[in-house]
């Protein structure tokens, strides 16, 4: 069965060997304190930089989940007032698990259908503003040219961006946010339980100035362990060490970009011919080039069964768009014979109805 499904996503085809290589060499009983965990996590820390090319300055660490990260910067990098700018369901419940965390917080929703530059995004007396960069539910982007502009009108308040289903797809603007944050199931094709937190000089000095050290998770604890190559608390270290070794793999994320916009180009030429099933976001600037979320007039059901006996698993809708659209997951995981093959697919699908 290939997951097409957009997250947990497929994984890497040597994954089932490297577990095997860590099983072999110790990595499962691994000791977070020990010098080779510190090694290890060196290592990561290096190759995300390398690979990613994410600036010198930014420091990186691990978390759990994308889930863990909205906690994580609303225990220690608001004290009071956050702004959340979101289309969809994803970047709704980052607002929303803010919100009980720090009650001023505050949400401005716009239509799927716009570039967010037509938005008023200068904010008053704000500490943080949000922005889910790739919204996972509708299949929408924000331009890099949008963070970069809220960056600009913002200067007093820190910017953080939800990269979960784009981080290691596309190239990011790192220096445009002081905080990006991923899980490792989507566009790393690794297995869900890890995510990556990426942060500025600022976001760090503002952890600092706040001295929010109540959780063991608290942003400042993080950092300070991470000096060391350490964590706060025992980490996923299989994850880690699946991390250091798609990394290893991994070609510069400028070669990745543009295989990932070749792969975008070629869905939306053949969804242009294959007229039953259409964009659910009819603006073409905006859509994500990592989620593909779509409509068609068959019954859903029918057609996620159909491929579901052909080997392909696609991805349900999310949220209010359960029962109107399927999605299907553009990670560089993914296979170009896969691709063609659920092309073929959908194709014959739609003749035979």
């Amino acid at each position: 069965m290939v997951s097409f499904y957009p997250g947990p996503s497929r994984v890497h085809d040597e994954i089932p060997k490297w577990v095997k290589e860590a099983h072999a060499s110790g990595i499962l009983s691994m000791n977070h304190r020990s010098d080779e965990f510190m090694t290890l996590a060196g290592n990561v820390v290096r190759l995300m930089r390398q690979k990613l090319a994410i600036p010198k300055e930014y420091s990186i660490f691990f978390a759990s989940s994308a889930t863990e990260c909205w906690e994580i910067i609303a225990q220690s990098l608001i004290k009071e007032k956050s702004v959340h700018l979101f289309n969809g369901a994803f970047g709704e419940k980052w607002f929303d698990y803010t919100h009980r965390i720090r009650p001023q917080a505050q949400s401005v929703k716009f239509d799927p259908e716009i570039v967010p530059d037509s938005l008023q995004l200068a904010f008053d007396q704000v500490e943080l503003v949000a922005v889910t960069q790739n919204e996972t539910s509708n299949g929408t982007q924000v331009p890099a040219s949008v963070i970069s502009k809220i960056q600009t009108l913002n200067p007093h308040a820190l910017i953080a961006v939800d990269a979960t289903s784009s981080m290691a797809g596309i190239q990011l603007a790192w220096k445009t946010a002081d905080i990006w944050f991923a899980s490792v199931q989507k566009c790393f094709g690794l297995p869900a339980g890890l995510s990556v937190i990426i942060c500025s000089p600022r976001a760090l000095q503002r952890a600092k100035g706040l001295s929010e050290n109540q959780h063991y998770n608290s942003l400042g604890f993080i950092a300070l362990m991470m000096e060391k190559h350490q964590t706060p608390c025992t980490p996923n270290v299989l994850g880690i060490y699946l991390l250091m070794r798609v990394l290893q793999k991994m070609k510069p994320v400028s070669e990745t970009h543009g295989e990932t916009l070749r792969r975008y180009e070629a869905w939306e030429n053949f969804l242009t011919k294959c007229r039953a099933y259409e964009f659910l976001i009819t603006n073409r600037r905006i859509r994500s080039h990592t989620v593909l979320t779509l409509r068609t007039s068959w019954p859903l059901a029918s057609l996620k069964l159909a491929a579901r006996k052909k080997g392909f698993l696609l991805g349900e809708g999310y949220g209010d768009l359960k029962t109107s659209t399927f999605r299907i997951a553009n990670f560089p995981a993914l296979r170009a014979s896969e691709i063609k093959s659920l092309m073929k697919f959908l194709k014959s699908y739609q003749e035979e109805r």
